[in-house]
């Protein structure tokens, strides 16, 4: 009896149409094809707490919440990893723009109390962008231009103060007076636009006629 309930429960395809002899070949490659079907699709873990997920890019840390969400739509592994990956590709730049912005808003409120109000404010910004594309190259312009410290020693340019080399100059302070017009014809700001040779072009600017 129980050797006619194991030969029921073989599907047909595992056996001789004719003779109705058991396949023990084709059922051996049936498994094998179906482990490595199964290797190749793994399924979701136990629990949502078994996922091993790898922040190391330090931007966020995994979020427990979102992990048993993922876990009851049956994520596997890679796919929560995909997630993360996905969300540090994407939203993590969207979230330092917007924070980027913020602080362009916060510095743009201190120069207009700076300068007395939004007309006033208006009216320096568009001396300062006159004065700044006649006598600077654009590169220091807009790295100027892209702070308050920058903006205001860009404004104490236009107005002619005598430039501040204090301590801590750096290559500025060496040579005891202004050196950017030579830094500024050298290949590496102009032609490489070398992002630490530029900078020290701005930070010299500031130093000078920052107060």
């Amino acid at each position: 009896m129980n050797d006619t309930l194991l030969d029921n429960d073989i599907p047909a395809k595992f056996k001789n149409p004719e003779t109705g002899e058991v396949n023990v070949v084709a059922m051996a490659q049936s498994y094998k094809a179906l482990e490595q079907k199964m290797s190749q699709n793994p399924s979701a873990p136990k629990s949502h707490e078994d996922y091993c997920v790898d922040c190391s890019h330090g931007f966020f840390e995994e979020d427990a919440e979102m992990n048993r969400k993922m876990h009851e739509k049956g994520f596997t592994n890679d796919q929560v990893q995909f997630v993360y990956d996905l969300a540090a590709e994407k939203m993590v730049p969207m979230v330092i723009e917007m924070a980027g912005d913020f602080k362009a808003d916060r510095e743009v409120e201190k120069l207009v109390e700076y300068f007395g109000g939004p007309e006033k404010w208006k009216e320096v910004s568009r001396q300062l962008l006159a004065f700044g594309q006649k006598n600077l190259p654009v590169d220091a312009l807009d790295s100027l231009s892209s702070s308050y410290e920058g903006v205001i020693a860009l404004y104490n340019m236009m107005n002619g103060d005598e430039p501040i080399i204090g301590q801590g100059a750096g290559e500025l302070s060496k040579s005891g007076e202004m050196d950017l017009q030579s830094m500024m014809r050298d290949p590496k700001y102009w032609r490489d636009k070398d992002p630490s040779f530029v900078s020290k072009v701005t930070e010299g600017f500031q130093r000078m006629y920052g107060k």
